[in-house]
């Protein structure tokens, strides 16, 4: 016969290795679903629904908001694609990031000629520009637009990872 605390460490092991597939599956180049369609996002949301009603064992018609929030700590989709490339970017513009990454963060205040700018004295990043829609969509525009969209005490220089990451 199975024991008991046997029994728990199997589901306790089978949900810690569902919840690593699934969050890898989904952080997996997040930086290129910036920018999808809503029906992209819609059907890895499903997805993402589908596997944490599967590891917490909830019915097909239960609310699955409440436990993706407060049982499994998982963000949305969208927020989920956000909050990555943003925590990417506070990688690159503080020195930690990909060494491939480091001439990509360029603060406005930096440039000549735009030092008096509003920008510049809100730390925010030079975005490139672009005309299409693949280049919006890259890393370095991306990611420098959700930085310079984030609040000011989020961008701060004397923020720590681990501040930026708890918000």
């Amino acid at each position: 016969m199975i024991s008991l605390w046997w029994l728990s460490y199997v589901v306790t092991t089978f949900v810690t290795v569902a919840v690593a597939f699934i969050a890898s599956c989904v952080d997996y180049c997040n930086g290129l679903l910036d920018g999808v369609s809503a029906a992209v996002i819609r059907r890895l949301q499903m997805v993402l629904n589908a596997a944490a009603r599967f590891v917490v064992g909830a019915g097909k018609f239960q609310h699955i908001t409440p436990v993706l929030r407060d049982v499994l700590h998982w963000l949305p989709v969208h927020q989920w694609i956000l909050y990555e490339v943003a925590a990417t970017a506070f990688d690159c513009i503080h020195g930690t990031g990909p060494a491939y990454f480091k001439h990509v963060c360029t603060p406005a205040s930096d440039i000549s000629g735009q030092v008096h700018l509003r920008s510049a004295e809100r730390r925010d990043m030079l975005v490139p520009r672009t005309r299409t829609e693949l280049g919006r969509r890259s890393f370095p525009v991306a990611a420098l637009t959700i930085w310079n969209s984030l609040p000011a005490h989020l961008r701060s220089t004397l923020i720590s990872c681990r501040q930026f990451r708890d918000g």
